[in-house]
């Protein structure tokens, strides 16, 4: 059965729920959320899409990156889907949110009011190869050069979130 996700307004009310590749189709807005898992080292765990993703397929994206469902409690979500693609779970704590809009490869659209949380881990992960084909801890320093210099290797939220995220990594180390 195909997941149903919750529409929102641009104050995160809901509008209402439909099938998720009609919301990609048509470019609903809808919830979302970003995880970013950082260590000790001033690292952040990236993973590269499994290439059979129905859209940003091969591209490094945030730690995890996910929509909850209809009927789902978003604490609970959270983990399920870090666990789901990336093997473990750690803490979490939001940050901040922000709304973007982007179209994608496939004639698809991401339009998303997405929730960006922090997490803390130290270990490997263990991926789950549907999600996801590669991981990697890249510096944070390197990842803002990086995004600037080779944009094309990342998925559209990441670069759209990472100034945000950065600006809050940098007071959490102060």
């Amino acid at each position: 059965m195909e997941p149903i996700l919750i529409l929102v307004d641009e104050h995160n009310n809901i509008t209402g729920y439909e099938k998720k590749l009609k919301v990609h189709q048509d470019g609903l807005l809808h919830r979302a959320f970003s995880i970013f898992v950082v260590n000790e080292e001033g690292q952040l765990m990236l993973q590269k899409r499994a290439i059979e993703k129905y859209h940003s397929g091969g591209l490094w994206a945030n730690t995890c990156c996910s929509h909850p469902l209809k009927g789902e409690n978003k604490e609970e979500t959270i983990h399920e889907r870090l666990v789901e693609e990336m093997g473990f779970d750690c803490g979490l704590e939001e940050l901040f949110k922000f709304t973007y809009r982007a179209e994608l490869d496939n004639d698809l659209v991401e339009y998303e009011l997405d929730q960006v949380y922090i997490g803390h881990y130290e270990m490997d992960p263990v991926p789950n190869p549907a999600e996801v084909c590669d991981w990697k801890w890249i510096d944070i320093e390197f990842l803002k050069e990086d995004l600037e210099n080779s944009p094309d290797k990342y998925v559209y939220w990441l670069k759209a979130a990472f100034p945000e995220f950065y600006g809050y990594y940098k007071k959490l180390q102060d």
